[in-house]
């Protein structure tokens, strides 16, 4: 078959791209080794940036989400036994974020998607990306027992981190930057009512905890834990224990104890390539980055990528212009960097470090108390977290 664009991954960034391109104009196919089921019902991050609320509307994909999606004005931060409120659309001009979770994004693409006739294909394997340095790449995959081939114009990786597509790049080709982080987050998933109308981050002497929600019936909740932590040793009992513990405040609050219905561990690590581009393959989303949870970052990270581009993409078809395709990379960079390292400094600033010296915690503790009390501060926050604007 032949299209404009082979975009490989349906997640948010293959998704959204492949949306992006039907309203430029230009055509694309998107490829998913995984099932249409597991796609939709993948849990993932639920945190959408004002940006990526207004691409999504933009794009004519937000309907739902302007129905059922938890708009937030505020965080809090939630150390010492006392909370405090990070009113986060004041510090930022108006600007908020939705809790709206990730697989029903993908879920609202998908069925866009289809209703569009966008050609999708899950299942598929053996998916392999030629001849990238030339003006006619190509992709193979094998779909329903069946080899096929693409022709392309250009190539987009979204297929995460474990994807083929950074893999089909020369390594001598790309810089890697890494950390890995010390410690995980054992999430949880509870029929239960939120106590609370906006996230709470919550650092103590046992460790960070997360209060999120995902809807006016659900709570997703977060305990920092180790990295090779063994889920057989957490009961449903130890955990609304440790919950509770952590959270434990003056004012009372806690959150409402009901049925955990999904558990598991999400190890932290960030990580960055340079540069995002190589030949006619571009890589968006995990593909390219990974930034720990904490900032709520990944999924605004993939559609800022996309939306940087579908518009290069834009141009070239419609204008003759390569400026902007050539500039993929340090375009987005500059906002990944950026969100890199405020998840960094989230991280730090909330997770005791149970190998560090009373010293650096101490440091921590200062931090906290700086960002709660410094309004300087608190609008740091608050812009980084609520997304900064594109310029488009």
């Amino acid at each position: 078959m032949r299209t404009q664009v082979a975009i490989v991954g349906a997640g948010p960034a293959g998704l959204l791209l492949s949306h992006l391109l039907r309203l430029a104009g230009v055509g694309s196919v998107v490829l998913e080794s995984r099932s249409r089921e597991y796609c939709e019902h993948r849990i993932r991050a639920g945190v959408l940036e004002q940006g990526t609320v207004d691409t999504l509307n933009a794009a004519g994909l937000g309907t739902r989400m302007q129905r059922e999606g938890l708009v937030h004005h505020g965080i809090e931060l939630l150390f010492g036994r006392k909370r405090h409120r990070i009113d986060l659309t004041a510090l930022t001009e108006g600007r908020a974020i939705t809790v709206y979770g990730q697989h029903e994004v993908v879920c609202d693409m998908i069925d866009a998607a289809v209703e569009h006739g966008q050609p999708l294909y899950f299942d598929v394997a053996d998916v392999s990306l030629h001849d990238l340095t030339t003006d006619k790449p190509w992709v193979r995959f094998t779909h329903n027992g069946a080899q096929e081939r693409i022709d392309c114009d250009y190539v987009a990786g979204c297929d995460g981190f474990h994807g083929i597509s950074r893999g089909s790049i020369p390594e001598h080709a790309l810089q890697a930057f890494e950390r890995v982080y010390p410690y995980a987050w054992l999430g949880i998933l509870a029929n239960a009512a939120p106590t609370c109308d906006e996230l709470v981050y919550a650092h103590s002497e046992r460790g960070f905890a997360l209060f999120s929600m995902r809807s006016p019936e659900v709570t997703r909740l977060y305990l920092q834990c180790r990295p090779d932590e063994d889920l057989a040793q957490w009961p449903d009992e130890r955990i609304w224990a440790e919950l509770h513990a952590r959270f434990e405040s003056d004012d009372g609050w806690l959150p409402a104890v009901g049925e955990i219905t999904q558990k598991g561990v999400t190890p932290m690590r960030s990580f960055v390539c340079e540069p995002m581009q190589h030949g006619r393959l571009f890589l968006a989303g995990d593909a390219a980055h990974i930034v720990p949870p904490t900032g709520a970052k990944g999924m605004n990270l993939a559609v800022a990528d996309v939306r940087v581009l579908s518009r290069a993409l834009a141009a070239h078809y419609h204008d003759g212009r390569d400026d902007l395709l050539d500039a993929y990379s340090s375009t987005c960079l500059e906002r990944v960097w950026r969100a890199e390292h405020f998840s960094y400094f989230m991280t730090n600033m909330l997770h005791p470090s149970f190998d560090d010296t009373p010293f650096v915690n101490r440091l921590k503790m200062s931090e906290l108390r700086y960002v709660a009390s410094s309004n300087a501060a608190s609008r740091m926050l608050a812009e980084n977290y609520v997304g900064l604007p594109f310029r488009d």
